[in-house]
């Protein structure tokens, strides 16, 4: 067993100063405010200006995230960035917000699972901090969906925004940490319902980005199931359960989802933090924008069990057990 714990420093987040609303929606397809709100719980979504990057998002975030936990760029040794809309096809988001922190030493790299980016990212980032071979991490999730929507096609460009979220993590001796840090993972995914969720388009294919394509009914379908999983899993592997949870922090894709999900577990509604009204279906960014939300407003205190689960495509699920 390892002897370092992987222990939550400090949240960032940053959202595009434009807002596009449902009412701005209708203005432009067939389409209604109603219609919106009862499928999805989204009411508006941040979307990024001409010339602003998935890496000017991260940077923001990050760089938040640095000042809340009260560490410097230069005390970062390791940047995990979960993406699926990165600046270029190479090198990684996760280089050029290294380069613009000012961060000249450790390892950087980006890591692609969608939706679940960022649950993947962490469970990545805890892996290496707890060899010991680095100190401290920043986990970012960060997303430009608005470039990759087909804005004809309802059933998909009302559901995304563009958004980021970071989370400041050291590696510290578990003695010392107490109770607090990470205290499990679980990552999965499965191939074969790749075609559900999915881009058409990419550098080896068709030598576009593409356009997002969902089977939305689909994807609802095994939405639940998956997550009740992985969520399961973290119960079981550390002895918790929906009543000890302090705070549910979910991917931020759909309310009914959210919902759905919730009341399977048996977590109380109380106890779920939703940000999906204002931000949409932020992707990789929506937890950890949600988590920011939750820390910065007061419900997400020290000693607080936090769990966290997300689903995309791929399919990719997971989850995380953090005592804050």
């Amino acid at each position: 067993m390892s002897g370092i714990r992987s222990v939550a420093r400090g949240t960032g987040s940053y959202l595009p100063e434009r807002v596009l609303s449902n009412a701005d929606l209708a203005a432009r397809m067939d389409t209604s405010d109603e219609w919106i709100v009862q499928r999805t719980g989204i009411r508006q979504r941040h979307i990024a200006a001409e010339g602003e990057f998935t890496s000017h998002l991260a940077i923001k975030a990050a760089q938040r995230a640095l000042d809340a936990s009260g560490l410097t760029a230069a005390d970062i040794d390791l940047i995990v960035l979960g993406t699926a809309t990165p600046d270029q096809t190479f090198p990684a988001t996760s280089v050029t917000v290294q380069a613009e922190l000012g961060i000249t030493r450790g390892a950087a790299f980006d890591v692609q699972a969608v939706c679940s980016g960022f649950v993947f990212a962490l469970a990545t980032a805890d892996a290496y901090l707890k060899t010991g071979a680095f100190k401290r991490a920043l986990v970012i999730g960060a997303e430009t969906f608005s470039r990759i929507l087909d804005w004809e096609d309802r059933g998909t460009c009302v559901l995304f925004g563009d958004g980021a979220g970071a989370l400041v993590l050291e590696g510290v001796d578990a003695a010392t940490a107490g109770k607090s840090g990470l205290l499990t993972s679980h990552l999965r995914s499965d191939g074969r319902h790749r075609a559900k969720l999915y881009v058409d388009g990419g550098p080896s294919t068709t030598g576009t980005a593409g356009h997002l394509r969902m089977e939305g009914k689909e994807v609802f379908k095994h939405a639940v199931g998956m997550i009740t999983d992985v969520i399961e899993d973290a119960f079981a592997a550390t002895g918790e359960s929906a009543d000890s949870i302090d705070w549910f922090v979910p991917h931020q894709a759909n309310r009914r989802i959210i919902d759905a999900s919730a009341l399977k577990l048996g977590i109380a509604p109380e106890k779920v933090v939703t940000t999906v009204d204002l931000h949409g279906n932020t992707s990789a960014a929506s937890i950890p924008l949600a988590l920011d939300v939750a820390v910065r407003d007061g419900r997400i205190t020290k000693g607080d069990l936090v769990l966290l689960e997300a689903m995309g495509g791929g399919f990719t699920w997971g989850s995380a057990l953090i005592r804050w």
